[in-house]
C-alpha cells in the first residue's frame, strides 16, 4: 500500500519505467546520454507532480528540490521542458499500453463529452500569439456558463467506471458531433452514451452499421418521441461519471489552466495529466482498490 509521498514516487517510477524500457527504442536520440535523470525519471517527475497539482514548471522544480533524495540529478527548467516536449508521444504510448492491461478499461459501456481547453484568457485573445492561430485554436462557446473562450475543446471517451479510453483536442468553433464521430471510428463494439450534443440519426446509423457503435442521447424536449422516466436512469449515472472525471481533471490536474507557449507544450500538457489520471486508476487497481477512481489519495496519503 502507498502510506506516504515516498511511496507514491516509488510506485509511480516503477511502472513508468517498466513501461519506458518497452518502448524507449522508438524514441533514441542522437548523441551522448542526458547528463541529468533518466528518460523514466524525468517522467515520473513530470507525472507525479500533475497528480500534487504542481502545474507550472516553475513550481515543479522548486518542490521536486526538496526531494533530491528520491530524484537527485535534477534538469534546469530549460532542460526538463525541452525534454518533455520531445516525450510527449512517448506518454501517449505509454497509456494505451497500460489500458490493454487494466482490466476496468475493458468495460464496452462508455460515455462520451468535451470541455473547454482555454489556451490565453478571452481578453488576451486578439493579441495572442499567432501559434495559437496556425495550430486552429478558435473562439467557442460554454452554453452552461454563458461563456466565450479561446482555444480548443477536448473531446473525451471515458468507461462507465471512469477511465478515460481515448481523447481528441479540436478546434473550439467545432461542433461535438462530428469529432465524435471521428473519435468513435477508432474503435468498435461499444456503447456510448452522450447527451444532446451527439443526436444525428444518420451520423448514428453509420456508426451502428460500420463499427458495431450504438450512440445512445436523451432526445431533445421538443422531439416527438420521448423515452419513459426510468429510460433517464442510465443517462443521469452517465453524466454524474463524466463530471467527477472532468471534475478530477479540473481541480487536481488543473487542466483547464494553460501555461504552455506553443501548442506542442499544451499537447505535451495534456498528455502528462491524461497519462498521470489513467496510471492513477492503474496503481488502485494494482492494490485491489475498489474505489479505482478515488486518486487524490495516492498524491496526498493521509
Amino acid at each position: 500500500m502507498i502510506e506516504n509521498f515516498d511511496d507514491f514516487c516509488l510506485h509511480m517510477f516503477v511502472l513508468v519505467d517498466d513501461e519506458w524500457k518497452q518502448i524507449e527504442m522508438q524514441f533514441k536520440r542522437p548523441g551522448p546520454q542526458p547528463s541529468t535523470c533518466s528518460d523514466s525519471e524525468l517522467l515520473t517527475m513530470a507525472l507525479v507532480g500533475e497528480c500534487c497539482g504542481w502545474d507550472m514548471e516553475t513550481e515543479l522544480l522548486q518542490r521536486w528540490q526538496a526531494h533530491r533524495d528520491l530524484f537527485p540529478r535534477q534538469p534546469s527548467q530549460s532542460r526538463f521542458n525541452r525534454r518533455r516536449r520531445q516525450l510527449w508521444e512517448a506518454l501517449g504510448l505509454m497509456r494505451m499500453n497500460i489500458l490493454k492491461n487494466l482490466d476496468v478499461a475493458q468495460n464496452d459501456l462508455c460515455i462520451i463529452d468535451s470541455m473547454p481547453i482555454p489556451v490565453v484568457a478571452f481578453h488576451h485573445a486578439p493579441r495572442a500569439s499567432r501559434e495559437w492561430a496556425v495550430h486552429q485554436a478558435s473562439y467557442g462557446q460554454v452554453t452552461a456558463k454563458r461563456m466565450t473562450f479561446y482555444g480548443y475543446k477536448l473531446h473525451i471517451l471515458i468507461t462507465s467506471g471512469g477511465v478515460i479510453l481515448d481523447w481528441e483536442l479540436a478546434p473550439a468553433h467545432v461542433r461535438d458531433l462530428p469529432i465524435a464521430a471521428e473519435l468513435l471510428d477508432q474503435h468498435s463494439h461499444l456503447t456510448v452514451i452522450g447527451d444532446k450534443a451527439y443526436i444525428h440519426r444518420d451520423v448514428a446509423a453509420d456508426l451502428r452499421l460500420r463499427r458495431s457503435i450504438l450512440l445512445l442521447t436523451l432526445p431533445r424536449t421538443n422531439q416527438r418521441l420521448q423515452l419513459p422516466k426510468s429510460f433517464h436512469r442510465p443517462f443521469n449515472a452517465a453524466r454524474l461519471m463524466i463530471e467527477t472525471v472532468n471534475s478530477q481533471l479540473v481541480e487536481q490536474f488543473a487542466i483547464q489552466v494553460n501555461h504552455a507557449l506553443s501548442f506542442f507544450g499544451l499537447c505535451a500538457r495534456l498528455h502528462t495529466k491524461l497519462t498521470a489520471h489513467t496510471l492513477c486508476v492503474y496503481l488502485n487497481r494494482l492494490f485491489g482498490i475498489s474505489d479505482f477512481l478515488h486518486i487524490k489519495m495516492l498524491a496526498f496519503p493521509i
